[in-house]
């Protein structure tokens, strides 16, 4: 009988520890991971915002959808130009006085074009793949979204990217999941969405610390 109530304990024990093992090590686990996937996708949405910035650059507006946005990566140019100070003649200052007079004037000149898809992703050819979150084999897409807000009378273009830490992290431990999306640090990835860009603000930047890279380029 004793013998029996000694391996008793001895299971107790082990399961005891198995348990305190996990609660442990599953968390730290759970971070690596994470930290590795959410590299992966903030380095994605700084080529997306790229891609925004040279749209908008070039058109005016934001694209509202991948498709148009690649396209335009594939087919659009930037126009490259040079600035030159020079003097001309007052023509409205010599017809009321007649006398010359000159005054400095900036003068831009239009030296030639560059593909968008060169000047931003190089020899690259993973824009093709932007509206793709990482880590989710193509299962998973960015939401994304353009319009404009009124400020100062004036509209300007806005846009905003996205993805839900479910769709990054569904794999992994739901209860750790849901302790990620109630996050609120300032090392941490706060709320439940990774993103760039607001539809209420003007703002460009992104949600995440400085330990995945700045948050605004």
């Amino acid at each position: 009988m004793k013998l029996v109530i000694q391996l008793l304990l001895w299971i107790v024990i082990g399961v005891l520890g198995y348990l305190t093992f996990n609660a442990v090590y599953e968390p730290i686990e759970f971070n690596k991971t994470k930290e590795v996937r959410y590299q992966k996708v903030i380095d994605r949405l700084k080529d997306i915002r790229k891609a925004q910035l040279a749209h908008k650059q070039v058109t005016g507006t934001f694209a509202g959808d991948f498709n148009s946005l690649i396209q335009f990566v594939d087919t659009a140019e930037f126009t490259v130009t040079q600035r030159r100070d020079t003097t001309v003649l007052d023509e409205e200052y010599k017809k009321a006085y007649n006398v010359d007079q000159y005054m400095s004037k900036t003068i831009i000149d239009t030296i030639g074009t560059v593909p968008v898809k060169d000047s931003i992703f190089k020899n690259s050819k993973r824009y093709k793949e932007m509206m793709y979150v990482p880590t989710t084999k193509k299962k998973a897409k960015f939401e994304i979204e353009n319009g404009k807000i009124v400020k100062n009378k004036t509209e300007i273009p806005v846009f905003e990217v996205k993805v839900s830490k479910d769709a990054i992290l569904g794999d992994l431990d739901k209860d750790l999941i849901m302790q990620e999306k109630q996050v609120l640090s300032v090392d941490g990835v706060n709320g439940e969405y990774i993103k760039i860009g607001s539809m209420t603000e003007i703002n460009t930047n992104g949600n995440w610390p400085q330990v995945y890279g700045a948050n605004d380029q």
